[in-house]
């Protein structure tokens, strides 16, 4: 029996693992589409923000822009928590690049002019997963108005 145990545990272990395609930039655009998506509408001007902010913040042209925005938004429909998207930024940046993270969502919810309670919600949320604190998460929706 611990023969068959200690195989198990061997072959698990030499089987190749996938590979973690979750990048910085991807991360970045799957939190910016949650944003984008929490009240429950795809506004094409809440998209064009996103455009935007990947196109400024992560220095890629329009082409590649688009690609990461349709794997990102793969990746979101398929997640089931925020963690994996999170993590990669957490473990990519420092505080202060996570508050203007922070900021960088807010933009994206005020690009409708209309701030809707789900946005907030989603907002806060990821913010409290970046370890960005009340006073920083208030500070960066009243920097991105």
């Amino acid at each position: 029996m611990f023969k068959q145990i200690k195989k198990l545990l061997k072959e698990l272990s030499e089987q190749p693992r996938e590979k973690n395609t979750i990048d910085f930039n991807t991360a970045l655009a799957a939190l910016l589409i949650e944003v984008m998506r929490a009240d429950g509408k795809v506004l094409e001007i809440e998209l064009i923000k996103v455009t935007e902010v990947l196109v400024e913040r992560c220095e890629l042209d329009d082409k590649q822009v688009n690609a990461l925005i349709t794997l990102a938004q793969q990746l979101v429909e398929q997640a089931i928590d925020l963690y994996a998207f999170v993590k990669q930024i957490n473990n990519n940046t420092s505080d202060i690049e996570r508050i203007e993270i922070v900021q960088l969502l807010w933009f994206v919810a005020y690009a409708d002019n209309d701030i809707d309670r789900y946005e907030d919600h989603i907002i806060r949320k990821i913010a409290g997963l970046l370890y960005v604190s009340h006073a920083d998460f208030i500070a960066a929706k009243l920097a991105a108005q």
